[in-house]
């Protein structure tokens, strides 16, 4: 099963145990300081594989886990309205990102975003005093921001880092070369100003589809006729040749498209 702490906020998975939540429910969620409330997202479904490792589902929250969930999110706003406050009164290049609140411990942690280090030590002092409660602040990259924050991306979906994206691998403008995407930032990069990182987990991909696949200006045997190949089109799995016979453009599966005899002669009768 699936859920998220936020509404349209990050997915994390769970094992259900012996609970069947419907979509829509909220359900206990154990994290390092304690149960907390989430939202189903997937109700409880068997997967093929086998997946360990998953925290268990602690059932249906109850009144009084709500009660505390509502007064929680209302600490957290207060805490973030003061942030703000504070942070222009001492006039700090600093914008508040996400505020988290340990109830158990009575401790607040601020993200915040900032073009450079910055000396906050009078800031945590006002924050403890007006918010009564000890304070930690943590300063984030432009990654890190864009997760807190959710979004959409170029694609028009939800940004993949604030929905099932897990860890942050480094993206290279190679990759966006081998995807046939231009050098340009407005294209490439994504809402966090950064490469974006679906880059990185579709290039796979692309290196597969290119190790099998005829290169541009082979010419091939297609099931329209023979023909050059003039493009890929890596995410139907298709080539893209342009007939002899007219110059008629074609889409036809890779597995459809074979070179002449005697490439393949040179190339599996030399072996």
């Amino acid at each position: 099963m699936a859920v998220s702490f936020t509404r349209y906020g990050r997915l994390y998975y769970l094992d259900p145990g012996g609970h069947s939540p419907k979509v829509g429910e909220r359900v206990l969620v154990p994290t390092d300081a304690g149960f907390e409330v989430a939202e189903t997202i997937w109700a409880p479904q068997w997967v093929s594989d086998e997946v360990e490792g998953l925290p268990v589902c602690g059932g249906l929250a109850g009144e009084e886990h709500l009660t505390r969930d509502e007064s929680n999110k209302r600490r957290r706003a207060e805490a973030r309205s003061v942030s703000k406050r504070l942070i222009k009164r001492h006039e700090l290049p600093m914008k508040v990102v996400g505020i988290d609140f340990i109830d158990a411990d009575n401790v607040y942690t601020v993200y915040f975003s900032a073009p450079h280090r910055v000396d906050f030590r009078a800031l945590v002092r006002d924050l403890a005093r007006n918010l009564r409660a000890r304070v930690e602040l943590r300063q984030i990259g432009p990654r890190d921001e864009a997760r807190l924050q959710g979004g959409i991306g170029p694609c028009g979906r939800d940004l993949c880092c604030a929905t099932f994206l897990k860890d942050f691998e480094p993206v290279s403008v190679r990759m966006a070369k081998d995807q046939d995407l231009p050098v340009n930032p407005l294209r490439i990069a994504g809402a966090c100003g950064r490469l974006m990182c679906c880059l990185k987990f579709e290039h796979p991909l692309y290196q597969e589809f290119r190790a099998g696949a005829p290169r541009v200006g082979l010419a091939v045997d297609t099931p329209e006729g023979a023909g050059v190949v003039v493009g890929h089109n890596v995410p139907s799995d298709s080539v893209i040749v342009r007939l002899n016979d007219g110059g008629r453009r074609c889409a036809c599966s890779k597995a459809s498209v074979c070179g002449p005899r005697k490439a393949y002669e040179e190339t599996y009768e030399s072996s």
